[in-house]
């Protein structure tokens, strides 16, 4: 790969040279409609290692190929084939032997979110959002604030368009990206103006292998913030994540700054008073305050927020200091979060039945995000469904918190019977129901529940052991809640 740099680019080189693409998802594709559009200039020879057959993917395989890439399916090694850049899916775990053998036979591996950032022109800015939960929330809330302000903004990563469409496009002067552990993984140049790192709690375990190598990707989002001299807004409640302002604060080589969200007493506290931070951002007598760059921000009202809970309180605290980091005014930020609307699958409001509110939460496909939702939730007001695929975390933080709110949980699908045991085996623990199937649930719950309480589907588990996503789910749970609404009238 040649070693000289484009001018006006962040870090594109010049000549790309013999590229591998690994994977053919979303991303991969988007990546390799990219390059092929580089074929015979600055990419020399595109190579796409496909993974298994699909229909869809076979499809695409012919037509690349056409167009004059290599396309292998079925094949994992590559004794004999050197390559000078590899742009790896977030599906292929970094320590697959197939992410190795690629890694071997290339001088250089990044994510398609690296190769975005790297193709992007050198006077946009990025602004990178990682975390456990509240990604999606946080992402949309800053690109919302952003564009309040008159700022050509796109969300893009895990949310809106792939980065690498999205820079193709010069879709935008900002770029709010939300960035999981798998792309992280493969990072080596990524440098935003802004980093946001929420909450690290166990999770995806099965693709980074140990809870260690998990932390170590989400730290890649800030491990080149001193070349932009820029900010980090870091969850200072978290343990792991107060953890990771500790090994930094004190290095005499870092040149960002940062602005932690609370502090180890929690949302509602000053990691400026408690510590003795430059920065701090929290709830001051349940107003969103923020102190940066010398400036006291008092915002607005936490109950003045649309989006419900504590956790989305710190989500928008989080936003907006990044907003307000990345130069946005402060009225324009108070005036977006006053406007923004919750999301779908995120505590969603969809309906009300016989005087019980029914909530949409099926992105929480975790405990902690469950967790999250429950302290949204007055004492016995709520009936939660909890189920779905099991991802065999351990149950006691959701056991506890849901004793304290819930009137009643139903536990359903293939999880239903190991949330139940754990339920059972606390004295005194909540009314627990078991159902075979979300919809059996949702009747469940809703013969539990009281006029003036909620009835949330916030399922602690991934969908996939009757449906095909938290979205598939989300959705034919309000098409549930509708239909029964219709009838009750």
């Amino acid at each position: 790969m040649n070693g000289e740099y484009m001018a006006g680019r962040k870090a594109a080189r010049t000549s790309l040279g013999d590229v591998l693409v690994l994977g053919l998802g979303k991303s991969g594709k988007a990546v390799v409609e990219y390059c092929l559009g580089l074929l015979g200039g600055r990419v020399s020879s595109l190579t796409i290692a496909a993974g298994e057959h699909n229909e869809a993917a076979v499809a695409s395989a012919k037509d690349y190929e056409r167009r004059g890439a290599k396309v292998y399916f079925d094949r994992y090694t590559f004794d004999e084939e050197r390559y000078d850049l590899c742009i790896a899916s977030p599906g292929i775990s970094q320590f697959s032997r197939f992410y190795e053998n690629a890694q071997a036979a290339s001088a250089c591996i990044v994510s398609e979110v690296e190769f975005a950032w790297r193709e992007s022109r050198a006077d946009t800015r990025w602004i990178a959002v990682t975390g456990t939960n509240g990604k999606t929330t946080t992402t949309t809330l800053i690109t919302h604030i952003l564009d309040e302000a008159g700022e050509r903004v796109a969300a893009v990563g895990n949310i809106g368009n792939t980065c690498i469409e999205a820079v193709a496009a010069d879709a935008a002067d900002v770029f709010v990206a939300e960035v999981s552990s798998f792309q992280l993984a493969s990072m080596e140049l990524f440098a935003p103006q802004v980093a946001v790192l929420l909450n690290i709690t166990p999770d995806h375990l099965y693709w980074h292998m140990t809870f260690d190598a998990y932390v170590e990707a989400k730290r890649n989002v800030y491990r080149r913030l001193s070349d932009t001299r820029g900010t980090l807004v870091i969850d200072g409640v978290c343990d792991v994540t107060r953890a990771c302002i500790k090994d930094f604060k004190d290095d005499p080589d870092r040149a960002f700054d940062y602005i932690p969200i609370g502090c180890a007493q929690g949302v509602d506290a000053s990691m400026k008073e408690a510590c003795g931070s430059e920065n701090a951002a929290w709830l001051h007598d349940g107003m969103l305050r923020v102190e940066y760059g010398g400036e006291a921000m008092e915002l607005i009202a936490a109950s003045s927020l649309r989006i419900k809970g504590a956790h989305n309180a710190s989500n928008a605290l989080a936003a907006a200091s990044a907003a307000l980091a990345a130069g946005v005014p402060v009225e324009c930020v108070r005036r977006a979060l006053r406007s923004f609307e919750p999301l779908e699958h995120r505590l969603e409001p969809c309906g009300i039945i016989d005087g019980v509110s029914f909530f949409n939460d099926s992105k929480a496909t975790n405990v902690d995000a469950t967790c999250k939702a429950l302290s949204a939730f007055a004492p016995d007001t709520a009936v939660f469904l909890l189920g779905g695929h099991d991802k065999g975390t351990d149950l006691d933080a959701l056991v506890a918190d849901a004793s304290r709110v819930c009137r009643a949980v139903v536990c359903f699908g293939a999880a239903g019977e190991r949330f139940e045991r754990a339920f059972a085996a606390v004295h005194d623990a909540v009314e627990v129901v078991r159902a075979a199937h979300m919809e059996d649930a949702l009747d469940a719950a809703m013969a539990l529940a009281h006029p003036g309480d909620s009835v949330v589907l916030s399922p602690a588990c991934a969908s996939f052991d009757e449906f095909d996503s938290f979205e598939h789910r989300g959705r034919v749970f309000k098409q549930l809640v509708a239909f029964r609404a219709q009838s009750a009238r």
